[in-house]
């Protein structure tokens, strides 16, 4: 294994990228949020990579803020009918979550490998 590249910074810049938390360089996914079983350049092994349903809950924070803060922008601005914000708004609901949870997972993921967060134990 190559030396790991350490610190926060380095972490969140190899997240949003999809790349090793340890050299930056292999692919952290398989798929489109499927993680990869291990990096394909220095063999680091991603089985501890488990971000749970933390980026779900920070993309439906901040898509939520966005679009329903741009939904009543609109609204109340232009007063549209109702199916306009029907035409609209799904549409940039799917395209924001979607585009969100590849980078969030990545950061998530790097972030647990640059803190080397584990399950909890209770002593005793």
């Amino acid at each position: 294994m190559s030396a790991p590249r350490t610190g926060t910074a380095a972490a969140i810049r190899a997240g949003l990228r999809g790349r090793c938390p340890h050299c930056g360089a292999g692919a952290l996914f398989a798929g489109f949020v499927a993680v990869a079983p291990s990096c394909d350049r220095c063999g680091l092994d991603f089985g501890f990579a488990d971000s749970g349903d933390g980026p779900a809950v920070f993309i439906m924070l901040i898509a939520g803020f966005v679009l329903v803060g741009a939904a009543l922008f609109v609204e109340l601005r232009y007063e549209p009918v109702w199916w306009v914000h029907a035409l609209v708004w799904p549409p940039l609901v799917v395209a924001v979550c979607l585009g969100l949870m590849r980078p969030l997972k990545g950061i998530m993921i790097a972030l647990q490998y640059a803190n080397k967060a584990g399950q909890g134990r209770l002593e005793g």
